[in-house]
């Protein structure tokens, strides 16, 4: 069975995973997604992340992050832009804020960045979620 959105699919394991507590995820690898959890990486939102070589296309495993009273450092997931309907943000739009909470990652013309680095390099791009 093919996936339509496996973005969707990554939030959705990374959410499952802090919901239940668990201190790692598994998830399939892609180059998309290991970029973009290496972005949360350096966003601090999680710890680490692994690629494990299987026969087929990899795994990536994620250790998440948590606070000393055991809540999970990532409050919420939200896909932005979906496969029926793509938003994509200007520089323009970037630089005038959005009101609301969290850090939007976008894919953007050079590689895979946060909403303040694209800024600070004068691109915009296809705004793929946002991690508070």
């Amino acid at each position: 069975m093919s996936m339509t959105d496996p973005i969707a699919d990554f939030l959705t394991r990374i959410r499952n995973a802090c919901r239940a507590k668990q201190r790692r995820v598994d998830i399939p690898a892609s180059n998309l997604k290991q970029k973009m959890a290496e972005l949360l990486v350096e966003l601090n939102f999680i710890r680490s992340v692994d690629f494990i070589e299987d026969n087929k296309q990899g795994i990536l495993r994620i250790r998440l992050k948590y606070t000393p009273d055991s809540e999970s450092v990532i409050s919420g997931l939200e896909r932005v832009s979906r496969p029926g309907l793509r938003k994509y943000l200007t520089n323009k739009d970037l630089s005038k804020g959005t009101r609301r909470m969290g850090t939007i990652v976008l894919s953007t013309s050079k590689g895979i960045l946060p909403e303040k680095m694209a800024t600070e390099s004068g691109v915009g791009g296809e705004a793929l979620f946002r991690v508070w």
